[in-house]
């Protein structure tokens, strides 16, 4: 066998179990997510509705947050591949604290803000009181999350993907039990509806912050000592990765909350679909999700090695890897799109909207997780404003162009095959910009 392809099936395998455990992890966490909306789907087509509003606003803080883990997994993964073994205990201890404290702040404007932003989404009378119920706990629930995520970016930069994987599978099932319990009761109580979607994540998130802080206090990654001069020094260079990935990050929240207004012009039946549509792709995308958790911080020890030819080679597995497994995937589920509707949705206008979605946009997330997999290791690789502008070129040139046009054509047909040309055109461009920098490996 040739050295190159001895090199690249090494590479396979490294990478196979670098990402295999964080895939079963994310599959489990947005599972959850989806069984949320299936559970609220059964309340009626309103609550569902009303979730689904909240969506953008989510995504949002998620934004932020994945913006916040990139630059915490960049930076850790460069000063470990240089081998400051005492300066990364600093990081990692400064961190998680101001990234913490980030996300609190930002959940709680968001929640003072909250009559002010859903009535911008579209959202009437009827979903807005429904929306207030469920806004509080879930943005709780976000912040617990966001706490979880970041611990979960301090394993990741040391290479330990293992661990995260099995917390969000053990959060999922929390999750799991708690849902059906505190959304519809159990014996002669009715439970709390669709607020209690939100306190079963709650508790879920919480759990899994108790028991992370417990494996987190057995490894000697942290260090409280230094730090204010730590700040000093890192400063800069955080938020010069961390800047532009959370511009990049908030770019798919701002696109969501247009999309969701697009969306809404077509009825509230067309929002509730479109909001089981969004649960669905985060689902269908968890191994591309791994892939942007285990990838960059390999990348980033790479390019702190200034080992170029390593990286060329994983970018091009990475990009055979998402576009085989999402092509066979989108077109099994489109084939199966309206037995995954009716699974769903018992909502007839709902689930034929739905079923609508899931065969025209599932195919296209192979060259959408391909612009993901680019943006997320371009960050990684001292892009991050290339990322962020590939980001924008997605959203806002490709995607949401695209998603407009098709609406005004051809209603809900035509805003499925928009959304989707949109993904196939971000995902082509994206591989070409990678290319252009390409040789800034060498």
């Amino acid at each position: 066998m040739p050295v190159s392809d001895t090199v690249s099936e090494s590479l396979g395998r490294r990478l196979w179990r670098q990402t295999w455990p964080m895939a079963i992890g994310v599959m489990a966490l947005l599972g959850f997510q989806l069984v949320d909306s299936a559970f609220i789907a059964r309340l009626g087509t309103a609550p569902l509705a009303a979730q689904s509003f909240t969506f953008p606003l989510s995504f949002l803080i998620i934004g932020v947050q994945v913006g916040l883990g990139i630059a915490i997994a960049a930076q850790l993964s460069r000063v470990l591949g240089a081998g400051e073994q005492q300066r990364a205990r600093r990081l990692g201890s400064l961190v998680l604290v101001v990234a913490g404290c980030v996300i609190a702040l930002l959940a709680l404007l968001l929640w003072a803000l909250q009559d002010q932003l859903f009535p911008l989404l579209g959202a009437e009378a009827d979903s807005l009181s429904l929306i207030r119920s469920y806004w509080g706990p879930q943005l709780l629930a976000a912040w617990l999350g966001a706490l979880v995520y970041f611990g979960y970016s301090l394993f990741r930069a040391h290479g330990d993907t293992r661990l995260p994987g099995k917390l969000m599978v053990v959060t999922s099932l929390i999750n799991l039990v708690l849902d059906p319990l505190l959304i519809f009761g159990v014996g002669g109580w009715d439970g709390l509806g669709l607020p209690g979607a939100a306190w079963a994540t709650v508790l879920a998130f919480g759990g899994g912050l108790l028991l992370l802080t417990r494996r987190l206090a057995c490894r000697d990654w942290l260090s409280w000592q230094g730090l204010f001069a730590e700040t000093r020094r890192s400063a800069p260079g955080f938020v010069g990765i961390a800047a532009p990935a959370m511009v990049s990050q908030l770019m798919p929240p701002l696109a969501a909350m247009l999309s969701t207004r697009i969306v809404a012009t077509l009825g509230e039946a067309s929002v509730a679909a479109w909001g089981l549509a969004s649960r669905l792709e985060t689902v269908s995308l968890m191994l591309v999700l791994a892939l942007t958790m285990s990838l960059p911080p390999w990348l980033g020890r790479c390019h702190g090695a200034g080992d170029g030819e390593t990286i060329r080679r994983l970018m091009r597995l990475a990009a055979r890897v998402i576009i085989g497994w999402q092509l066979v995937l989108g077109l099994l589920l489109a084939l199966a799109a309206p037995w995954v509707a009716l699974l769903l949705s018992g909502n007839p206008e709902v689930r034929d909207d739905l079923a609508m979605l899931i065969r025209f946009l599932l195919p296209s997330y192979a060259f959408l997780g391909l612009c993901m997999v680019v943006v997320s290791a371009g960050n990684a690789l001292g892009w991050p404003l290339g990322a962020m502008l590939m980001s924008g070129i997605r959203l806002f040139v490709c995607y949401l162009p695209c998603l407009w046009l098709g609406s005004q054509l051809g209603g809900m047909v035509g805003l499925a095959v928009g959304a989707a040309m949109g993904n196939v055109l971000a995902g082509m461009l994206a591989w070409w910009l990678y290319r252009q920098r390409r040789p800034s490996l060498a």
